[in-house]
């Protein structure tokens, strides 16, 4: 077994990830380090590759993509784990948002990604543990989106010429006339617990989504809570308005939004159904009960000195 095992997804980054292979291969080369890359074929398959990747002794497993690959990996490694073995994970940012790298230390920078590989710092984090109604647990490294966001999701992957924030941007402006009528739902922070109508709800262990919306400024991957964001409806120009307070980070205290930090948030939707994503990926179209706990100092990352 390789010490480093690269699984990269070719289409990531509409076909960026495949075109910079060999690139990749050349910096890697450069460096001397010994490594392997396999490619993925379908949908969590990186989750596989990562999972036997581990189990046969990887040293550390990369994963060359978007933030959907890098969740893929990451739940690899984390099944790895409950089977005793262990393996840093590595990220070669090639995707669209790349918010988990921005929210951990990685560089976004393919040439500075692969230097890390060999001078990289590890760091333990958080993971977050997420279940869907009746359905497989699930990990997630960044963040989980209820209601608005995920559908701003929804409209950005029909974009075929916008990528990346843009993208994200020119969704949201378009969602905000398509998904406006919020579910009421029962959510469960702790031991707190409170019934709303909720617009939007961003459950994070990192600090950005959508490649440039701050939904928890603050937030840190390795202080075993949660933040959770809680945004209310209400008309279109004060939500208008609030976009502008996630794009620099600057909602926290706004009438609409709540703020909240802990291990454990059950939503429960009361009136309606909850779309959601966990890092960028979709995990439900309409769930009707979302439950998150915090799994404290799960999993080492590399990362830029600190």
């Amino acid at each position: 077994m390789s010490k480093v095992i690269v699984i990269i997804n070719p289409t990531a980054g509409k076909g960026y990830a495949e075109s910079a292979i060999p690139h990749v291969r050349t910096q890697l080369d450069k460096l001397s380090i010994d490594y392997e890359i396999r490619c993925t074929e379908r949908p969590m398959h990186a989750a596989s590759l990562a999972e036997e990747a581990c189990l046969g002794g990887a040293d550390i497993v990369a994963a060359m993509g978007g933030d959907g690959t890098v969740n893929e990996v990451l739940n690899g490694l984390m099944r790895a784990s409950e089977q005793g073995a262990s393996s840093t994970l590595a990220v070669l940012e090639a995707g669209r948002g790349n918010d988990f790298g921005f929210g951990t230390g990685v560089p976004n920078d393919l040439d500075d990604d692969c230097r890390l590989l060999k001078h990289g710092e590890r760091h333990a984090i958080d993971v977050l543990k997420v279940r869907v109604d009746e359905g497989e647990l699930r990990y997630v490294g960044n963040g989980v989106g209820i209601g608005f966001d995920t559908m701003v999701g929804f409209v950005a992957a029909k974009h075929k010429r916008l990528s990346g924030f843009p993208s994200y941007l020119v969704a949201a402006l378009k969602t905000l006339y398509v998904y406006f009528t919020p579910p009421k739902v029962r959510i469960t922070v702790d031991e707190e617990c409170w019934e709303q109508r909720a617009l939007m709800i961003s459950l994070m262990n990192g600090q950005r989504m959508g490649g440039g919306f701050l939904m928890a400024p603050t937030a840190k991957p390795d202080d075993g809570l949660i933040d959770a964001c809680i945004v209310a409806s209400d008309r279109r120009h004060r939500l208008l308005l609030l976009m502008i307070d996630f794009m620099k980070g600057t909602q926290v205290g706004k009438p609409q939004v709540k703020m909240r930090q802990a291990k454990r948030i059950v939503v429960e939707a009361l009136e309606g159904e909850l779309p959601a994503h966990a890092d960028g990926e979709t995990i439900c179209e309409a769930g009707r009960y979302i439950e998150l706990e915090i799994i404290p100092q799960a999993l080492k990352i590399l990362r830029l000195p600190q």
